[in-house]
């Protein structure tokens, strides 16, 4: 039985502060699932996919609640497809025209998202739309990765299942999947301070000039998990301010930052190169190597602890 389906949004989740990671952690401890059913992949996505499911996969692990993929393939082709077209006299135009599609959905996708918001049929439908005038306009296969198809086989696989079933598919898939199971859209509801504090955090990794550091500051070490000091050691490193980035940093350094998944990459390689400034080299190629013997790193930190051990860094020169 599908008790609820959950869209994901990627790396969009980080700009939403009313639908993020925590929101969808507490919306699966509110389904109760004795199962999460993955409807848009065909084995687990990884971090950098979706990096806002590593808490809630970690509760069901640690719930025993198991994660199981009924997704098919062929996602991959629409790739595939966009690679060919440029091999082509005319693949320019056709891709200029999937850019101004594209342009009108990051839009879409952009404005301000909540659970209840993503549960309204107004939305569900003027996305739809958004995913048929791609259709309409290349044909239902690699042009749009077999969405139609492989949402249908997945409405087949789902209709069966025993079990209270919690469903995660990607947003782009979502109008696909919901019609068949419209009791299970996501319902508005309040947040908590957990998804309040983890939209504070989102909004300090895309930190911009317009906005509050103080404020971010503030409410950065009110939280004092070791996310939240990294990233406070990162606006005082914006600001200027590099001895006050390393005392914060040897604080996190202290502590076990193993959590979330991608913070020990991003912190070492932001580490290694902090020390490297301050004339600590041989500090910093351990945390260069540390990133690199980790099971897992983003590449943007493994870019930074490969540069690093190449050529010591000093603030200033132009970040990897």
């Amino acid at each position: 039985m599908v008790s609820r389906i959950l869209p994901t949004l990627g790396p969009l989740h980080l700009i939403h502060p009313r639908y993020n990671a925590a929101t969808l952690l507490e919306m699966a401890k509110e389904a109760r699932p004795e199962v999460v059913l993955l409807a848009s992949w065909p084995g687990v996505p990884s971090l950098e996919e979706e990096p806002a499911l590593w808490a809630l996969f970690a509760w069901a692990e640690a719930q025993g609640v198991p994660v199981e993929a009924v997704g098919t393939g062929g996602k991959e082709e629409a790739e595939a497809f966009r690679e060919a077209l440029k091999a082509f006299p005319q693949g320019e135009a056709y891709l200029a025209r999937i850019a101004e599609w594209e342009k009108g959905l990051s839009e879409l996708l952009s404005a301000p998202l909540t659970p209840g918001r993503l549960g309204e049929e107004g939305f569900v439908e003027g996305l739809r739309a958004h995913l048929e005038a791609l259709a309409q306009a290349f044909g239902e296969g690699p042009a749009t990765g077999h969405r139609r198809r492989r949402m249908e086989e997945a409405a087949r696989r789902l209709s069966g299942e025993p079990r209270r079933a919690l469903v995660l598919v990607e947003v782009l898939d979502y109008p696909y999947l919901l019609p068949a199971f419209p009791e299970a859209r996501p319902l508005d509801r309040s947040p908590t301070e957990a998804e309040r504090e983890r939209a504070l955090l989102d909004r300090a990794w895309l930190l911009r000039e317009e906005d509050d550091w103080g404020a971010l500051l503030e409410g950065l070490f009110q939280i004092g998990t070791p996310e939240a000091l990294f990233l406070a050691g990162q606006i005082y490193l914006a600001a200027g301010q590099p001895e006050e980035a390393l005392e914060v940093f040897e604080e996190v350094f202290r502590t076990d930052f193993q959590d979330p998944p991608y913070l020990p990459g991003y912190f070492l390689a932001r580490f290694g190169q902090l020390l490297d400034h301050f004339g600590q080299r041989e500090r910093a190629q351990r945390a260069y190597r540390g990133v690199l013997a980790l099971s897992f790193a983003p590449e943007e930190a493994r870019a930074i602890a490969l540069a690093g051990l190449r050529t010591p860094f000093r603030l200033g020169e132009t970040p990897v």
